[in-house]
């Protein structure tokens, strides 16, 4: 399905304010697209927001480190990767991804997906700011299911990409993998004002596994939001406050040749 391409009904006033109702109307619209949507409900919308402000959060996007940020170096999980709370970004992000969280932000999601009650994360437990490098990947995944600080689900992630002048070889490219990982079903290029939105669950298997070929100076880069509900009684405990790093066949072809000359070179 071909990405919808209409910019979500966000307003420059001094608050960074929604339009309420044009929020509604415009996740109604796309209910259809949404549910029907495989390997799992999402949706891919292009300019998604008004072009004065994802320039703005572009240019306040911190280039040196700030406080408590998470950093991933090695391993299937991710690397290269850098991980930026908002709440320790410059006001100017701090309203904005406030807006993000704002009751118009959860109606639309709520309208768009059919999942009611939704929940925002002041903490950003996760999200936030998120950029990697030149050579750097994140593994095919389902994300954690439980809010360990505030006892909620996890049932939606949003991503919208930061990548003026993306090019199709730097890859990049979001993947969308079936229940049982034998098949990557959608592959998302992360390109300028584009937003991803799909629904969080044991099967809900993503990430963008093979290593950008960006030039140095070059990195890939997007706002990362989750949405919650109040009710965990369902989640499998297994499945609750983990993510579950999910290997693609060619990942696992790789793993078995490496403990195989392990174990050769042992014998």
């Amino acid at each position: 399905m071909a990405p919808i391409t209409q910019a979500l009904p966000f307003t420059l006033s001094p608050e960074l304010d929604f339009d309420q109702n044009a929020a509604s109307t415009f996740g109604d619209s796309l209910t259809s697209h949404y549910v029907q949507a495989a390997p799992f409900p999402h949706i891919v919308i292009d300019n998604f927001l008004h072009e004065e402000l994802i320039s703005s959060i572009c240019s306040h996007f911190p280039i040196e480190p700030t406080n408590n940020e998470m950093l991933y170096e090695r391993g299937y999980k991710g690397q290269l990767k850098r991980q930026i709370s908002p709440n320790e970004c410059a006001p100017f992000l701090k309203t904005v991804f406030n807006a993000f969280n704002s009751a118009p932000m959860l109606q639309f999601l709520e309208n768009l997906t059919g999942i009611h009650g939704l929940i925002p994360d002041p903490y950003f437990t996760g999200g936030g700011l998120h950029e990697t490098k030149s050579g750097g990947f994140l593994g095919v995944h389902s994300d954690f299911r439980l809010n360990k600080k505030l006892n909620v689900e996890r049932r939606l992630n949003v991503i919208i990409y930061l990548n003026e002048d993306w090019r199709e070889e730097y890859g990049g490219n979001l993947e969308l993998w079936d229940a049982g990982m034998r098949i990557c079903l959608k592959k998302v290029l992360p390109v300028y004002n584009r937003c991803v939105i799909f629904n969080t669950d044991k099967d809900s298997n993503h990430g963008h596994p093979e290593p950008l070929t960006t030039p140095e100076h070059i990195s890939r880069r997007s706002i990362a939001l989750y949405y919650y509900t109040a009710a965990t009684m369902s989640i499998d405990p297994t499945q609750r406050n983990k993510t579950h790093y999910k290997p693609r066949p060619k990942d696992r072809l790789s793993l078995k040749y490496y403990i195989n000359k392990l174990i050769k070179k042992k014998n």
